[in-house]
């Protein structure tokens, strides 16, 4: 089957229906690579030592 023009390759997104090939693409190209960031609480860090304290001074109540 030929390429039908229905510009959903052309929309610019990494994931698309393809009428051709009667399936959905994934374009890897267009894809970045994000590395998550860890910003929650840590151990040793003072603020997690009060709101640690915090917490379990509430459910002591």
């Amino acid at each position: 089957m030929e390429c039908i023009n229905c510009g959903n390759c052309k929309v610019g997104s990494t994931t698309y229906f393809c009428f051709k090939e009667n399936g959905f693409v994934v374009d890897m190209s267009k894809q970045k690579v994000v590395e998550k960031v860890r910003s929650g609480w840590k151990k040793g860090d003072p603020e997690y030592e009060k709101q640690r304290r915090k917490s379990r001074k509430e459910v002591e109540v």
